[in-house]
């Protein structure tokens, strides 16, 4: 069955087959109701009226008393083991599974954070096909016993999903492989994708069957559940969603080439937190949010933070680490010591060193680049042929296909060729177990190593530097195998590839490139030959990170800031807006509302004497548009108001009035503001006014030299010099590049103009120098004081703006209206209707917003209907504006 919540998105899961993975829990006795009922149509057997469902829809956004804190842990694979019950009895026995992450963040955090009472609740797949008929049985089972919400997927669409999308589109291109020919990554394919957002929202559906969203902490794991964020935020806006990313994030340039590129990166802003291990992760991601969608970043007291439709996205680093405990109690158990005894007698005793690697069976574990290395080793020094071994432990392959068998056949003939080359008869260089192995086996093989080698070209963290770490630490039964002493300093030493999630904090390991194979080789070289006592402090410099930063301190850092994040968001307006992968929710604050045209009109009609003021860059024409001169729909429209003897309208750009005169000549009424405001004209056939003393602008021969040197250097960046300002735009040039050119502009200019009577300034993609004091707040106050001065006080008052330099006048407008309404001093009239709007959901002084400027233009062109309706129209009297609604910026005469 699925969710009523979610009747309206099913198109997101066109074409996925998703039959089988919707149905509910099964309950003890009539029914199990979860928590907190959220949502109608969940629960079986709970009947409700469509004004039952409004009312727990509506329940749900109100808190309730929750018992203790709860954390519901989303993930592809829960973590338990199954298995079928031997013989005729049938049914299936599960337990934890000790090696999942999942397990390892819950009991460190219970054991050692402070969250013992924390509850926490598992939603995912179960890594063996369960028959229909015994789905109630287990999820009942899993429930009751493990708090685990089992998603049930029918096999095709599993594997189309698994092996499909994630591993054969998601996980190649995230680790850097194009699929520039079918045999290199799969090529995109629309089901596969289908497939991926069905799966993605049965897990939706399941979470919404025991989430309580007021009260509820979500953490969903990893690339297979990226659009997930979505599904939840659409049923509850104010969700506490955090995400983290095992894997890498790619490169702009790699990512752009997949055709869900957008989808995917929205549906991750829907997220409150973004985790990802390495800041070169994030550092992608956030580049691929600029170049993608626009968005720009700001670190805001230590935190990286994006502004998404007044939602601040937080984006977390910082490397998952080892559960130290689980670790510590393998290297007690007898098998443990027995098998390092094994060991020690096997290499050591026979005057052997063990280099030793650990790694999964596939293409990017680079085990073919470590046996190559191997190799030029024994060959440029034959000193250590019959002296070091080195152990390839290969773990089973995650994903399955053409290239897992590959790498395994190319690993063979090495291994031989190795073998074959260098052997002796008592003496074989590599040792290849390619085999599954016990946990206790593969910590005595760390025990043993002279040195861990991990040499993958590409790996989101890997943990396995970290485990080798704590196994060389040891204790003191291995301490007694080993024959060392009480006080004996432990040592360990690490060749890591430069391209793991681990290297950055491995500050005392031999970082390598892996492609390059003699840098590797010299790697192991130098590894085996360093001294004792360099080995010993490069191991108490990891081992003293490793072990403060384990898993449960990753894993409460996470949650502490996912509870930092999500504080203000009751107190925040919010709705969803969007159609399926599109959609996303605006938070606003609460005095921040969209400006009614009904309760604009209304106002218009009753007032007599308006002013108009308004921006004309992003507010009448869009920032993206590539003519930047007004429409005659513009022009007919502002004459319109124009002609309104109760109006004054303004335009205040920061255009130069030549091309404000060239422009708006029609415009016989309209006022215009040129240079934010430094020049002012009432009427087409006045004179321009200065609003300031005129200045000397013999500072632009400091300033533009330095203008041109930027502009050569960055490509697609041009400068416009106006009467008394100068601007450098790179809107058209790289955005990354440009914005970084543009701060460096900004510093320089302040330098080299700190004597000058200029303010340099950084607005949306450009730098401009202009004097001291001008601001289109400034010829806001000199035009209510000539209305002032006329006797005439504005009982309307309409501001529309877009960017930084608006929000001058914004202040002004607002500071006249609140003095107004105190009876205080005033430009203004005391009942003065005043709407100070921005264009865009985002912090600003004005109390309205439109969402762009197509919305302020058909405001406008209503406004102009209504004038022209109010008008008596004579013989050859133009007809009235078409209606419509939009925003714009007048001044009453």
């Amino acid at each position: 069955m699925v969710s009523r919540s979610y009747s309206n998105l099913l198109e997101l899961a066109s074409g996925g087959g998703g039959g089988g993975g919707g149905e509910p829990l099964p309950f003890l006795g009539r029914r199990r109701v979860p928590r907190v009922v959220t949502a109608p149509g969940i629960v079986p057997d709970l009947d409700a009226s469509d004004d039952d469902a409004d009312a727990a829809s509506a329940a749900s956004d109100h808190s309730s008393h929750a018992p203790r804190e709860r954390v519901i842990i989303v993930a592809n694979q829960l973590p338990v083991r199954a298995s079928r019950r031997a013989g005729g009895a049938g049914g299936w026995d599960f337990a934890w599974d000790e090696d999942s992450l999942l397990l390892q963040v819950r009991d460190s955090l219970r054991a050692h954070h402070g969250r013992a009472d924390v509850e926490f609740v598992y939603v995912g797949g179960l890594p063996d096909d369960v028959p229909p008929a015994d789905h109630d049985a287990v999820a009942h089972d899993l429930l009751e016993r493990f708090s685990c919400v089992p998603t049930f997927l029918p096999a095709d669409l599993r594997s189309r999903f698994y092996h499909g999308f994630c591993k054969q589109q998601l996980w190649p291109l995230f680790h850097y492989m194009l699929p520039l020919s079918p045999e290199l990554g799969g090529r995109f394919d629309r089901l596969l994708w289908q497939a991926y957002v069905s799966v993605n929202k049965i897990f939706a559906d399941k979470i919404l069957e025991v989430i309580s969203p007021d009260e509820d902490f979500v953490w969903v794991h990893d690339y297979h559940l990226m659009v997930l964020p979505t599904f939840l935020r659409k049923r509850f806006n104010r969700v506490k969603l955090g995400f983290f990313l095992h894997s890498p994030f790619p490169s702009s340039e790699i990512y752009k080439t997949l055709p869900v590129r957008e989808e995917l990166l929205r549906s991750l802003l829907n997220a409150d937190l973004i985790g990802f291990h390495t800041f070169d992760y994030a550092r992608h991601f956030l580049s691929c949010c600029s170049r993608m969608l626009g968005l720009k970043y700001e670190s805001q007291r230590g935190y990286i933070a994006l502004e998404y439709y007044g939602r601040t996205v937080t984006i977390k680093i910082l490397p998952v680490g080892v559960h130290l405990e689980q670790l510590q109690s393998v290297l007690n158990l007898p098998e443990t010591g027995v098998k390092v005894a094994e060991l020690l007698k096997q290499f050591y005793h026979r005057n052997r060193l063990l280099l030793l690697g650990v790694d999964d069976m596939d293409i990017f574990k680079g085990i073919s680049l470590k046996l190559l290395a191997f190799e030029q080793l024994l060959m440029q020094h034959p000193e250590w042929r019959g002296r070091v071994v080195l152990v390839q432990i290969a773990n089973p392959a995650r994903g399955k296909g053409k290239d897992v068998k590959e790498v395994q056949e190319e690993s063979d003939a090495m291994v031989k060729r190795i073998n074959d080359a260098f052997g002796q008869p008592d003496y074989q260089p590599v040792i290849l177990i390619d085999k599954p192995l016990q946990f206790y086996e593969r910590m005595a093989y760390y025990v043993v190593a002279e040195c861990c080698l991990v040499t993958a070209v590409r790996d989101g963290m890997n943990l396995i530097p970290y485990e080798y770490i704590i196994a060389r630490q040891g204790n003191e039964m291995i301490d007694r195998i080993l024959g060392l002493g009480p006080s004996s300093r432990k040592k360990s030493m690490l060749v890591v590839s430069e391209f793991i999630g681990c290297s950055p904090s491995l500050s005392g390991a031999i970082r390598v490139n892996p492609w390059n194979i003699d840098s590797v080789a010299d790697a192991m070289d130098s590894a085996l030959e360093m001294p004792d006592g360099e080995k010993v402090l490069r191991h108490e410099k990891h081992h003293r990170y490793v072990s403060t930063h384990d898993v449960g301190y990753w894993a409460n850092s996470f949650l502490q800031d996912l509870e930092r994040t999500c504080l203000d968001h009751n107190r925040r307006r919010c709705w969803g807006i969007g159609f399926g992968l599109k959609f996303r929710v605006v938070a606003l604050d609460p005095n921040f509302k969209k400006l009614a045209v009904e309760h604009l009109v209304s106002a218009y009609r009753r007032t007599t004497k308006r002013i108009i003021l308004l921006d004309y860059d992003g507010t009448l024409m869009p920032q993206t548009s590539f003519g930047k001169s007004p429409t005659s729909k513009t022009i007919d429209i502002l004459n319109s108001l124009c002609r309104d003897k109760n109006n004054m309208v303004f335009l205040v750009s920061t255009k130069s009035r030549t091309t404000l005169n060239e422009w708006f000549a029609p415009c016989e009424n309209l006022g215009l503001a040129a240079e934010h405001g430094y020049f002012l004209r009432l009427r087409r056939d006045e004179e321009w006014e200065t609003c300031v003393p005129v200045i000397d602008c013999s500072w632009k021969q400091i300033a533009e030299p330095v203008m041109k040197t930027y502009t050569e250097t960055t490509d697609g960046s041009t400068i416009e010099d106006k009467e008394t300002a100068i601007v450098w735009s790179y809107e058209d040039a790289d955005p990354d590049f440009g914005s970084c050119q543009a701060k460096e502009l900004h510093d320089h200019l302040e330098s080299v103009l700190s004597n000058e009577p200029v303010s340099v300034k950084a607005g949306l993609n450009h730098v401009e120098v202009k004097p001291q004091g001008v601001s289109k707040g400034l010829v806001t106050k000199r035009i209510l004081s000539m209305m002032q001065e006329r006797g005439d006080l504005p009982d309307f008052v309409l501001c529309v703006g877009d960017d930084r330099s608006d929000e001058d006048m914004f202040e002004v407008i607002t500071t006249a209206a609140a003095a107004a309404a105190a009876r205080g001093p005033s430009s203004l009239h005391p009942e003065a209707e005043v709407f100070a709007c921005t264009v865009g959901r985002k912090p600003s002084k004005a109390k309205y917003y439109l969402d762009d400027p197509a919305d302020i233009v058909r405001l406008i062109q209503g406004l102009a209907s209504v004038s022209d309706d109010q008008a008596p129209h004579g013989d050859g009297a133009p007809p009235p504006a078409a209606a419509a609604a939009v925003a714009t910026d007048t001044i009453p005469r």
